[in-house]
């Protein structure tokens, strides 16, 4: 059954050597919406650049990611193990500059660091730049700490109530149905093994599809898909047959990204409502 909700996106920010701390960040928030989210009205979605960010050409890789991630986000949670990260021409890494350029924006940022062993293998340099960083950190944050994976689930939920009364969302109103077609697009990427090289390694691809919902109040007919900037690095694969969406109905549109190209990829959205064709053009890079 159906219920009101603010939906509240949620960036998980590290370096990449802490995978098992990450995904107990995403379960706890899974376990946080199965146990709050009809009762508090609130869903919360977990954004992890290897998962939700969209390859694009044409700008810095980590600018990319701020433009995708940071911005839209509502709380981020940043950890780190035993490194800092590459570093970024604006920051001392990519995940500095993330919890950078979220408290310029006034996001709500919780940063931990591990207080596991360290692996033997660990890198000298990293952990110094480390440690500077998080003493230049203690000087102006509140810092917390873990000693495994399992114990984020507890903090988690603890900085996501803390923000839920900060944020101060108020009560969530019901989405009423009672207009027209109205299309939301969202892109989707996802990677899969592909193929193993000779020596067992796997070979990865890139699936990326387009989400399209008609979340208003009447069916969308004569559906078709078009790519408004066919000189963009943006290929859609789409029937020609012209289709129907009705009201709460979602379709994938298949796409792919290519080398080169110029300009944003644009999604055109074609179709007949009330005997009149319509269109709208939606930003999908």
């Amino acid at each position: 059954m159906s219920f009101a909700a603010h939906v509240l996106s949620v960036m998980i920010a590290s370096p990449s050597d802490l995978p098992d701390a990450r995904n107990a960040v995403q379960e706890a928030i899974y376990g946080w919406n199965e146990a709050n989210a009809r009762n508090k009205g609130v869903v919360l979605q977990p954004w992890r650049w290897e998962t939700s960010a969209v390859p694009m050409v044409g700008g810095r890789a980590q600018a990319l990611i701020n433009t995708q991630g940071v911005d839209r986000s509502d709380i981020v949670f940043a950890l780190f193990g035993s490194r800092l990260g590459s570093p970024t021409s604006e920051a001392a890494s990519g995940t500095a500059e993330e919890i950078e350029r979220a408290v310029e924006l006034g996001k709500p940022v919780h940063v931990y660091f591990s207080n596991a062993p360290l692996p033997s293998d660990v890198d000298v340099e990293q952990l110094s730049a480390l440690r500077e960083f998080k003493k230049a950190m203690q000087d102006k944050s509140l810092l917390g700490e873990f000693n495994s994976a399992s114990e984020l689930t507890y903090e988690v939920w603890k900085a996501i109530e803390h923000d839920l009364v900060t944020l101060n969302l108020g009560e969530p109103s019901l989405h009423q149905r009672n207009k027209g077609v109205d299309f939301i697009v969202q892109p989707h990427s996802e990677r899969e093994v592909a193929g193993y090289s000779s020596n067992g390694s796997p070979r990865y691809t890139t699936n990326h599809w387009l989400e399209v919902t008609n979340d208003g109040g009447k069916d969308a007919e004569n559906v078709r898909f078009e790519n408004a900037n066919p000189e963009s690095s943006m290929h859609l694969f789409s029937d020609d047959e012209p289709t129907i969406i009705h009201r709460g109905q979602a379709r994938r549109v298949g796409a792919a990204f290519t080398m080169g190209g110029s300009g944003q990829p644009i999604l055109r959205i074609l179709w007949t409502e009330d005997g009149q064709e319509r269109s709208r053009e939606f930003h999908v890079g």
